[in-house]
């Protein structure tokens, strides 16, 4: 499997145990430790798909992955959602927020990876919007 992820957790232990897990199956990742960190990195990298931890100091998780849907060079760029805090409604606020998928923390080490690479797959199938090519 292979592709670009940019990986935005404040600790530093999930950012380096997410990271060397997407190694090892081949992901290139990157990683930024807040908000402002990451907008700093998304100014000149468009990543495959973005791990974005919701609770983040200074502005959180889901009002991050709004700024970045509302962007038209990012808006294509898979959001999965990682959190510790799995209160019953947590993953639909996500999705409204414009998360593709939602993965709970702990994560399960051994499904992480094929996880990442579904929603990747997914992406990569989704028709492109907009108009149709010139033929």
């Amino acid at each position: 499997m292979s592709g670009c992820i940019l990986i935005i957790d404040d600790n530093g232990v999930d950012l380096k145990l997410q990271s060397e897990l997407l190694q090892l199956a081949g992901f290139e990742t990157h990683a930024a430790v807040d908000a402002e960190c990451a907008q700093s990195m998304l100014r000149t990298m468009i990543p495959d798909l973005i791990l974005m931890d919701i609770a983040l100091p200074g502005m959180d998780g889901l009002q991050l992955t709004r700024l970045i849907k509302a962007d038209p060079r990012l808006r294509h760029v898979p959001v999965i959602a990682l959190t510790a805090y799995a209160m019953k409604g947590d993953d639909r606020t996500a999705i409204d927020a414009g998360c593709d998928a939602y993965i709970t923390k702990p994560i399960d080490t051994r499904r992480f990876p094929g996880q990442i690479g579904g929603v990747l797959r997914a992406a990569q199938v989704k028709p492109a919007s907009g108009p149709p090519a010139p033929q």
